[in-house]
């Protein structure tokens, strides 16, 4: 789309206050940037129904949200990659950031590997759904993949207790004794399988798997004390508390206000403890 849309959207965005326009030409020139040429034509199809509705997308999603600095590109897509499977119902969605995040520079076996760590937090369904939603991607584009395969065996609970440790430190490991008097087998399949299987394949580094493991978790929004784990668990690998800040609000146009509001809530919580001033 060169233009700004017509009809009642180009009415405010032509207003004597530029800024809507300012904002659409930022978002869309955003959209490109990530997704190509053609990134606008979903909002196209929006002008015979909902032309606000599209023009918010550009504006907010991208001109004001996906503009903002604290997180580069490879990084907002991860996030989002990690929101929309969590949502679970939103495959139109899915295959436009899949093509996305090959578009900023994610390899296929990356965005296979974004999804097969959402597996601990949101299931087998949602993974599978959403991997074939990239297969479709894949298939659209021509785009070869090469599997992440790992040989299966060694003590699978010793990996995942020193991966735990890396990612979460003690506080990790009490997490999972706590459960001893009710559930220990609870407890040992979170040290075997996502630590032990999961955390340790290759694709993705810690801090860009906590990416992933956030966007999750924020879309889920009933997750506080996941939520605080994964954001101390984010700072203890290295993100900085304003990428973090930056991961809540990426979430905001995938997951909606009121989830990115619990989550803040959350990293008020775990910024407080950590005596950390993030303004």
């Amino acid at each position: 789309m060169a233009a700004p849309l017509t009809g009642a959207g180009a009415a405010v965005a032509d207003s004597a206050d530029r800024g809507p326009s300012e904002r659409y030409a930022r978002g869309a020139a955003r959209m490109k940037e990530i997704a190509g040429e053609d990134a606008l034509a979903t909002v196209e199809a929006l002008e015979d129904i909902a032309p606000d509705l599209g023009r918010f997308v550009v504006e907010f999603a991208y001109g004001d949200v996906h503009a903002r600095p604290g997180l580069d590109v490879r990084q907002r897509q991860l996030v989002t990659i990690g929101a929309l499977t969590a949502v679970g119902d939103t495959a139109p969605q899915l295959r436009f950031h899949i093509g996305a995040a090959l578009h900023v520079g994610l390899d296929a076996a990356q965005v296979v590997e974004a999804l097969i760590h959402l597996v601990p937090f949101a299931g087998f369904p949602r993974t599978l759904n959403a991997l074939a939603a990239a297969r479709a991607v894949f298939e659209e584009r021509g785009v070869h993949i090469e599997p992440i395969e790992v040989e299966p065996g060694g003590d699978r609970y010793a990996r995942g207790e020193d991966k735990l440790r890396e990612v979460d430190g003690e506080h990790g490991i009490e997490v999972i004794e706590s459960l001893n008097d009710v559930a220990p087998d609870l407890g040992r399949y979170i040290v075997e399988f996502p630590f032990g299987d999961i955390y340790t394949r290759g694709g993705l580094d810690l801090r860009q798997r906590q990416l992933v493991t956030l966007g999750g978790l924020i879309a889920f929004g009933d997750t506080a004390p996941q939520q605080k784990v994964h954001f101390n668990a984010a700072l203890r690998v290295g993100l900085s508390p304003r990428q973090v800040i930056e991961t809540v609000i990426q979430a905001v146009p995938y997951t909606g206000f009121p989830r990115a509001l619990n989550a803040v809530g959350v990293l008020r919580e775990v910024f407080e403890e950590r005596g950390i001033r993030p303004v």
